[in-house]
């Protein structure tokens, strides 16, 4: 008995020292003048605390440490590899900015690269990187409020993306901003993931994954890049209160769906793209109370899309609602409590259920233009193009698609949506735009009201 106490005492004594963490300090007056020394002597679970300077040095921490900035110091790297480099799990950065990593694709040189499990990379800054933050086989991280800013100088398809994921499951990313990346968050065979709180602007693709399943993007923005999201061979995804806003560029889009199934979409804002949302090979999917506005084409959806449905959407001054490729489609566009709201829809509703008494079909003249000469996408937003929609809605000369809302909506649908451009960006017009997106849908309805009077 008295044994196993002494046992048990001693046990008691060893987790109390190990459970004790110095607190070591880094500046140019403190006891260790850089960053890697303070590492080199620190014990794990010990707190490093870098005062306000700049440290030129690339880190390489290999035990549990918690690294922290007082005034925003800088580390700033040889050029070489990595800037910071994680391979102890556990380890907390937080509030430093790093900058000047090499510049090597092949090496995947970043501004922190993380080869660990359960850290924390919070509100740092990020400039002068190839690669932003990199999770190389890394799970269960807390990636919140840094700022990265890639290399303007480059071309985009020379440049890293800004979040970048590798076989890297169940991590929380939530609230950074990413600026002149390749891509903003790049996700590869990469599930579980919960992106929330993203601002990405200025760059290539806003969103780029393949080959992950289950991740979920809320209240995320992406604003003014060549394209917003590209989704790839992949299922049940979420994407929820995200707004997709001028994306535009070289066959660009808000949205791409390829080769993906049970996907959910809903409370989304998807204004001014080229194409609203693109889905190729995309099945079994529901989208749900989405404002899809001011695009040049709302929807392009090919024949190989597969049992997908739309209902409560907004769809508001859309050059083209509906670009069919292929012969049919089996996309259901209702259900038991109605369908989508159609600002062009001129239809009536005489028992007052706030559901049209006429079926909507879904197209236009450029429906039929865009599939055979897809030249004329150029001259869409141009008042002749305007005209002809007009006209060929009072006198119809082509076929249109078999396409229909049999419920179509009376009003919009209110969706809470947020979007907040960067500053700099033309903030006050992007704002105007993004609301008069949903008070488009209302200005129509009273005035077809205001006609049947």
């Amino acid at each position: 008995m008295k044994f196993r106490c002494l046992n048990l005492l001693f046990f008691v004594f060893l987790a109390a020292l190990s459970a004790r963490s110095e607190v070591l300090t880094v500046g140019p007056e403190e006891q260790f003048k850089t960053v890697s020394e303070a590492i080199s002597f620190a014990a794990a679970g010990d707190t490093i605390r870098v005062q306000t300077g700049t440290y030129l040095e690339n880190l390489i921490i290999e035990k549990t440490l918690t690294i922290e900035g007082v005034g925003m110091p800088t580390i700033k790297g040889t050029g070489k590899g990595s800037v910071v480099e994680i391979r102890a799990a556990n380890c907390t950065i937080r509030g430093l900015g790093i900058e000047t990593s090499g510049g090597n694709l092949v090496e995947e040189d970043a501004g922190i690269l993380l080869m660990s499990s359960g850290n924390t990379i919070e509100d740092n800054r990020l400039s002068d990187i190839l690669f932003g933050i990199y999770l190389y086989q890394s799970a269960d991280n807390k990636i919140r409020r840094n700022r990265i800013n890639g290399r303007t100088e480059l071309e985009s398809g020379e440049r890293g993306g800004g979040l970048h994921l590798w076989n890297s499951p169940r991590n929380l990313l939530e609230d950074n901003v990413v600026e002149a990346a390749r891509d903003g968050m790049y996700i590869q065979s990469s599930s579980g993931n919960i992106f929330r709180g993203n601002r990405i602007y200025n760059l290539r693709y806003g969103l780029h994954f393949m080959n992950s399943d289950d991740n979920s993007f809320e209240d995320n923005v992406f604003f003014n890049n060549i394209a917003g999201a590209a989704i790839m061979y992949s299922q049940r995804i979420a994407l929820r209160r995200n707004a997709f806003v001028h994306n535009r560029g070289f066959s660009s889009f808000g949205i791409l769906f390829q080769d993906c199934r049970n996907c959910i979409t809903e409370e989304n804002l998807i204004l001014d793209n080229a194409v609203g949302i693109f889905m190729e090979a995309a099945k079994d999917s529901v989208f749900r109370r989405n404002t899809i506005a001011e695009n040049d084409v709302a929807m392009q959806i090919f024949a190989s899309s597969d049992q997908n449905t739309f209902t409560q959407n907004n769809f508001i001054n859309n050059i083209s609602p509906l670009q069919l490729i292929g012969k049919g489609s089996s996309t259901t566009w209702q259900d038991e409590s109605g369908g989508n709201y159609w600002g062009d829809y001129d239809g009536y509703d005489f028992d007052a259920d706030g559901l049209g008494d006429v079926p909507h079909r879904i197209h236009n003249i450029f429906e039929y233009l865009e599939g055979n000469f897809p030249r004329l996408r150029i001259y869409l937003n141009s008042p002749a193009a305007q005209s002809i929609v007009v006209a060929e809605r009072s006198f119809p000369i082509l076929k249109g698609s078999n396409e229909f809302d049999r419920l179509p909506l009376m009003s919009p649908v209110k969706v809470e949506t947020g979007f907040a451009p960067p500053t700099g960006s033309g903030k006050a017009k992007w704002m105007l735009l993004a609301v008069s997106a949903v008070m488009l849908g209302f200005a129509a309805l009273s005035f077809k009201r205001g006609l049947k009077r």
